[in-house]
């Protein structure tokens, strides 16, 4: 808020300034007042409207690209723009003496396309060049720096779609390494003649689409392949460790080989386990009771994070929302379970 405020103050007195100039400028005897005021008072008026819209939207939306590229890719951006603008610079002398028009204009537009052209040509290539680089950045050095705090997703996690909103809110800092084999797997899965495979492949592509749009952190597309591996889960574990990372998954299988092998693992589920709210027994909440229980007048209820709440003596309250007090909690392989009864009880 306060940074919309100062765009619309500095906004209003930039185009004030601009107009009190235009006015100074332009002579127009006919009006009783002189131009200089109005233009002014027009340009502030213009300003403090139009402002965030001009500068202020543009560069959230550079903000949250430039916090999506690798860090890799934006190092060698800045040096490709830097080396352009260079050329640019020595070719704009020589352009100066020709004739008018053109002695004005090429100046400008071999700088336009000298940057474009440095960025384009360090970002394509990008592994070559710091290759050429040497030293401690040179391939294998700024691989392994680039690669640290990198998180490679597994196909059962992408198809989850937890991952989405988990690097909407800034968790996860590294890049979030998508290889294509995954890639080739959700494909083969979308495309299955069964039905639920097929449903879930296509989620997983919408997932990965969205993951690109929204993520923080950046999302990288990455040509790694281990060719004397066929499974997709082995080459997921054989690559992590190559790349010295983790690997993001809710695959439990998955999870207990990467660990045999010591490799991280940041399993989703767990995760949401140990974010899920803590109540100790005597607390009171409000559950909306939806189905049975298993014993004799049990009813059942669900937490906004999905913990299952067992209600004694809550049956008839099916389909209401009532008060009840934590009598124990219990933890399982499947998580959570709250048991309660209702606040009014008087056994």
């Amino acid at each position: 808020m306060r940074t919309q405020i100062l765009l619309r103050v500095l906004g209003a007195l930039a185009l004030a300034l601009v107009g009190w100039q235009i006015g100074s400028v332009i002579e127009l005897p006919q009006l009783p007042v002189p131009l200089a005021p109005i233009l002014a008072a027009v340009g502030g008026i213009l300003g403090l409207l139009f402002t965030p819209w001009l500068i202020g939207e543009p560069f959230q939306r550079l903000r949250k690209t430039v916090r999506q590229v690798p860090a890799q890719q934006l190092i060698a951006a800045t040096i490709g723009l830097l080396i352009g603008l260079i050329i640019a610079a020595l070719t704009s002398l020589p352009l100066s003496f020709l004739p008018q028009p053109f002695g004005a204009v090429l100046p400008f537009v071999s700088l336009v396309l000298f940057g474009y052209l440095g960025v384009w040509t360090t970002v394509t290539r990008e592994r070559d060049f710091f290759a050429l680089l040497g030293g401690r950045i040179g391939r294998e050095g700024f691989a392994k720096a680039a690669t640290e705090r990198s998180v490679l997703l597994d196909t059962s996690v992408i198809i989850d779609g937890r991952v989405a909103d988990i690097s909407r809110t800034g968790f996860i800092e590294g890049t979030m390494l998508i290889p294509r084999f995954v890639l080739a797997e959700l494909q083969h899965i979308a495309d299955s003649p069964d039905a639920l495979r097929r449903n879930r492949g296509r989620r997983g592509l919408e997932m990965l689409n969205k993951l690109q749009k929204e993520s923080l952190a950046p999302i990288k597309i990455s040509d790694l392949d281990v060719e004397e591996v066929r499974e997709v889960d082995d080459k997921l574990v054989r690559l992590a460790k190559k790349l010295h990372c983790a690997i993001m998954t809710n695959d439990y299988n998955l999870n207990r080989v990467a660990e045999l092998q010591d490799v991280r693992v940041l399993n989703i589920n767990e995760l949401a386990g140990a974010v899920r709210a803590i109540v100790l027994p005597g607390e009171g909440m409000q559950v909306q009771i939806v189905q049975e229980g298993k014993e004799l007048g049990q009813g059942v209820g669900y937490l906004d994070d999905g913990t299952m709440v067992v209600v004694d003596n809550a049956k008839k309250f099916i389909g209401s929302v009532i008060d009840v007090t934590v009598t124990r909690m219990l933890q399982t392989n499947q998580g959570r379970m709250i048991f309660a009864a209702p606040a009014d009880d008087k056994k």
